[in-house]
């Protein structure tokens, strides 16, 4: 198993320096990942002007994790709307620090929340297959592949117990968007949508044949336009209205010739 030991700094990518931040997303990475990992959502996110933070996996460092958050959430230019953000276990426990009040976001940005479950998911023999499983990205799985980056394995280890009880969505009054990978093995969606629906304010987008890694599998394109449009919508307000809606056309019956 290839083990990533050391404790991550924060990786950092900010608003282009002509344009104004239009807001902050605050990101856990899942299980055995560094957050070096999400250059190009941070890059992307960056390019709009959200300033992107991806601090320490807290399935390895919760603490350090936990203190790199509350010190960028106390920072002077902190730009609001703030997303506190997560994939696999750093979806779960962003949610628990929200749930709990520990931490405070004006919204929560979950992909592939793990599901709490008797069994646990058996982790591949092959290298090839936990890859495939994370993600159907050929450029992504190369950065899994890259030395350093990831601990091999770990997303298959067990989240604590405390951490599901703590992650109550319906504890959560902000808003909530959840992407998910339809075809997901780690954590099925057809399992995860329960957890999804006990949040009062959540809307759920499914990625049709989508992975585990919501935010970096085949469909990151769709996922980032999907983010883009809920954080669009949060500067708006708290509600997070709409901001551009699909219109029915009525259909024009045909005259008789």
């Amino acid at each position: 198993m290839t083990t990533v030991s050391a404790v991550p700094d924060v990786s950092v990518w900010d608003n282009p320096p002509h344009l104004d931040p239009r807001g902050t997303i605050v990101l856990f990475p899942g299980r055995g990942e560094d957050p070096s990992l999400y250059e190009r959502f941070g890059a992307r996110f960056g390019a709009d002007a959200y300033r992107v933070r991806a601090v320490a996996d807290p399935s390895r460092h919760p603490d350090r994790a936990i203190k790199q958050v509350k010190e960028i959430l106390a920072a002077d230019d902190l730009s609001h709307p703030v997303v506190l953000a997560g994939s696999d276990g750093g979806a779960l426990f962003a949610a628990g620090l929200v749930a709990s009040g520990e931490v405070t976001a004006d919204a929560l940005l979950l992909a592939g929340l793990p599901v709490h479950r008797a069994d646990t998911v058996a982790a591949p023999n092959a290298w090839d297959e936990e890859l495939g499983a994370r993600t159907a990205c050929s450029t992504h799985q190369g950065r899994l592949a890259a030395a350093d980056r990831l601990e091999r394995g770990a997303v298959y280890t067990p989240l604590p117990s405390e951490w599901f009880e703590r992650a109550d969505l319906a504890a959560v009054h902000v808003p909530v968007l959840a992407l998910h990978g339809a075809a997901d093995e780690i954590s099925p969606l057809s399992e995860a949508r329960a957890g999804y629906a006990a949040a009062p304010r959540i809307e759920l987008v499914s990625l049709v044949g989508g992975r585990h890694d919501a935010l970096n599998d085949a469909s990151h394109r769709t996922s980032a336009a999907t983010v883009l449009l809920f954080l669009e919508r949060l500067r708006l307000g708290p509600e997070a209205p709409l901001v551009a809606v699909r219109e029915k056309l009525a259909v024009r019956e045909e005259l008789p010739s």
